[in-house]
C-alpha cells in the first residue's frame, strides 16, 4: 500500500455530549463485575464535580487521546469539572498539539508489516497511524517556540501556557485540550515533558542555542502542582491510565507533608487501567495500596478495570447529564503563579 493509501481514515473523536449514557450507567449499577464499577466510578466524577470546594485533578497516560477520547477531556475541562492536568508529554504534545496544527491520526491497523510501515514514514500505535513526517513539523513548532522564549529554566505548566498561546492565533482545530485549557486558566502539567515530540523540538532548541536556552524544571512542576493540593479544602483525582501522571498528583500530599504543610489526602479517585497489579509495579497499584502510602482515601475510590475508550465516554457523559456543572465556579488555578 501506499502513505496515501494508509493514511486515509481519521480517527474521529467521540462526543459525550451527543448521546445521554444515563440509562446504561444506571442499568449497569444493578450489574456485575466491570459494569457495577463503571457505574461507580460515574458516580464518583458526580461526587467530586458537586463538591464545589474540591480540587479536581485529571491524569492522563496511554493513547486514548489519539484513539477517539481528545474531545472528552476538552469538554470536560469546558464545563469546568476539571481544574488541573497532569499527563505524558505524548497526550499533549503528540496528540493534541499535533491534531491542533492541522494533522490527524487515522485508523490502521495491528496486522501489517512494520518495517514496511518504517519505510513510508508512517508510525504505529497499535491500530492507529500517524505521519512521521508531521511529526517532525511538531518538532520544529515547539523549537520555534522555544525559541522566541527567555533563556531560563520553566516549568511544563508554563511552556504549555506558551503553547496555548501560539494556538490562540495559530490552531487548525476548533478544540484545542491546550488551548481550550490556557484561555480557562486550567494548568496543565508534564512531568515528563520531554519523552515526547516536545523532547526533540527542545533539544533542536538547546543545540542553537548553547549559550543561553530555555529548559524544563520537573521539580518547579512538583512545587505548582502541590501548591494547588494546599491551596484546595479537598481534592480528587480522575485518572486515565497510570504512570508518572498518576504519581505525581497522587504524590502531592506527600510532597505538602514534607513541607511542613498539612493537608487531607485526596478524598475522591478513580482509575481507569488495564494494568495487573501483581507486578507491584506503581503505575498499576491499587487506589487502596496508595492509601498506606498517605495519599488518597478509600471511602470514595474505584479501580476501573477497562480500556478507558470502551468505558471513559459512558462515565464522563453521564456525568454532563447529571452533576451540578453548570454552577461549578472555574477555580482558575493557572492565576496561583507568578513570575
Amino acid at each position: 500500500m501506499t502513505k496515501k493509501e494508509l493514511l486515509k481514515n481519521t480517527v474521529k473523536h467521540i462526543d459525550i455530549k451527543s448521546f445521554d449514557s444515563t440509562a446504561i450507567i444506571n442499568a449497569m449499577r444493578d450489574m456485575s463485575f466491570t459494569s457495577r464499577d463503571t457505574a461507580r466510578a460515574a458516580d464518583i466524577l458526580v461526587k467530586m464535580i458537586n463538591e464545589k470546594s474540591c480540587a479536581n485533578i485529571l491524569t492522563l497516560a496511554g493513547s486514548t487521546s489519539a484513539g477517539g477520547c481528545m474531545q472528552v477531556y476538552v469538554d470536560m475541562v469546558k464545563s469546568g469539572m476539571i481544574d488541573a492536568v497532569v499527563a505524558t508529554g505524548a497526550s499533549i504534545v503528540d496528540m493534541d498539539f499535533f491534531e491542533a496544527l492541522g494533522f490527524k491520526h487515522y485508523k490502521g491497523s495491528p496486522f501489517v508489516d512494520d518495517k514496511v510501515l518504517r519505510s513510508l514514514y508512517v508510525d504505529r500505535i497499535y491500530d492507529t497511524y500517524i505521519d512521521e513526517e508531521a511529526l517532525q513539523v511538531c518538532d520544529r513548532t515547539i523549537k520555534e517556540i522555544a525559541d522566541g522564549l527567555e533563556p531560563r529554566p520553566y516549568s511544563s505548566r508554563e511552556f504549555i501556557a506558551e503553547m496555548g498561546k501560539y494556538l490562540v492565533k495559530k490552531s487548525k482545530k476548533k478544540d484545542s485540550l491546550v488551548q481550550v485549557a490556557y484561555e480557562m486558566n486550567v494548568p496543565i502539567f508534564c512531568p515528563a515533558f520531554s519523552d515526547s515530540s516536545a523532547g526533540f523540538g527542545l533539544v533542536l532548541h538547546q543545540v542553537k542555542n548553547p549559550g543561553a536556552h530555555m529548559s524544563i524544571d520537573s521539580v518547579k512542576d512538583f512545587y505548582e502542582l502541590t501548591q494547588i493540593k494546599m491551596k484546595s479544602a479537598t481534592s480528587a483525582l480522575f485518572m486515565i491510565g497510570g504512570g508518572v501522571p498518576k504519581n505525581f498528583a497522587q504524590d502531592t500530599v506527600v510532597c505538602a507533608e514534607v513541607l511542613g504543610v498539612e493537608v487531607p489526602v485526596h478524598k475522591y479517585a478513580v482509575q481507569i487501567t488495564v494494568a495487573d497489579v501483581r507486578d507491584g509495579a506503581c503505575s498499576s497499584s491499587t487506589l487502596k495500596e496508595a492509601a498506606s502510602w498517605g495519599k488518597v482515601d478509600t471511602a470514595f475510590e474505584q479501580m476501573v478495570y477497562a480500556e478507558a475508550t470502551t468505558v471513559l465516554p459512558l462515565i464522563v457523559s453521564y456525568a454532563y447529564n447529571n452533576s451540578n456543572w453548570k454552577s461549578r465556579k472555574p477555580r482558575q488555578f493557572a492565576k496561583l503563579y507568578s513570575r
